[in-house]
């Protein structure tokens, strides 16, 4: 892979990361479902990947490798209910964009846990977030669809950036593609009994949107991502992945006339300009949010 396929491998995996809330809206299935069945069908996708298209030789784990995927896994599976949640309660552009906080969390939570310090530049990433997501919504009664369901993204923001911050404790170790296919085999055993009993119902229809969420959204677009940083830098790799709320409000807005406000358009330029602030810290920030953001 040179450059210039590298560089169009990771605008396709951004844009399907884009596509996560359109197909999370499209699939009638409850939240449980869409999780369960994207964790199994991104776990035979990472297979497939690693078996055939993968040269880097796995690891055996051991049990503190085991803890760290099984928190990991723990975390993704509630970072993806609570999104999927809010897609449902608010729609794709809310949901997207609430979700886009994760980088002022994992600034914060960072300096918090790894006592890093916290630089000035850091400090207007969390303001120019913070601001962003007062705009994006239209008022704060929790009343109100909208209100509610960017709450359940920024909590899945949360969440992601704490699994961004474990995958960093475990990235020196573990291949990628392997601790995202096992952290998916957790997600899929952790959803299974809720979503066991409703699965009879679920259409072929329904199938189809979490099938291509899953070997898509989650399994192609991790493989491409993974696969272009051996070409690409982790730099131009963040700042080629802020345009994933761009993708997931414009087809947001074909699909489902989710015709963004100019309030909201303003929140979201802000929260997408600390997306790419946050991709211009230092390296090593820059590398272990990078990686995460393979999680989504």
């Amino acid at each position: 892979m040179n450059h210039r396929s590298a560089l169009g491998a990771l605008h396709i995996g951004a844009l399907m990361f884009g596509l996560t809330g359109v197909f999370g809206k499209l699939a009638a299935a409850s939240p449980s479902i869409i999780v369960f069945g994207r964790a199994a069908f991104a776990v035979i996708a990472l297979a497939f990947f690693a078996r055939f298209a993968s040269n880097t030789a796995w690891q055996s784990l051991r049990g503190s490798d085991w803890r760290r995927l099984v928190l990991g896994g723990l975390l993704l599976a509630g970072h993806w209910v609570s999104f999927f949640i809010s897609v449902k309660v608010a729609g794709v552009a809310i949901a997207t964009l609430g979700f886009a906080s994760f980088p002022a969390f994992t600034v914060v939570l960072e300096g918090l846990i790894f006592r890093e310090r916290i630089r000035g530049n850091e400090i207007i990433l969390v303001l120019l977030v913070s601001v962003g997501l007062v705009l994006v919504t239209p008022d704060f009664d929790l009343a109100s669809q909208a209100t509610l369901g960017l709450l359940w993204s920024v909590l899945s923001g949360l969440l992601f950036s704490l699994l961004s911050l474990t995958n960093r404790a475990s990235s020196g170790r573990i291949p990628a593609v392997q601790a995202a296919l096992c952290q998916n085999l957790v997600v899929a055993a952790c959803l299974l009994p809720a979503a066991a009993p409703g699965l009879s119902s679920v259409t072929p229809l329904d199938w189809l949107w979490i099938g291509l969420l899953g070997v898509f959204c989650t399994g192609v677009a991790h493989s491409l991502f993974v696969a272009s940083l051996a070409v690409i830098k982790a730099r131009t790799a963040a700042m080629v992945f802020a345009l994933e709320p761009v993708y997931g409000i414009t087809f947001a807005w074909l699909l489902f006339t989710e015709q963004p406000t100019m309030r909201m358009l303003l929140g979201g330029a802000l929260i997408i300009v600390a997306i790419v602030v946050s991709s211009r810290l230092g390296s090593k920030t820059i590398e272990h949010k990078t990686g995460a953001a393979s999680a989504h």
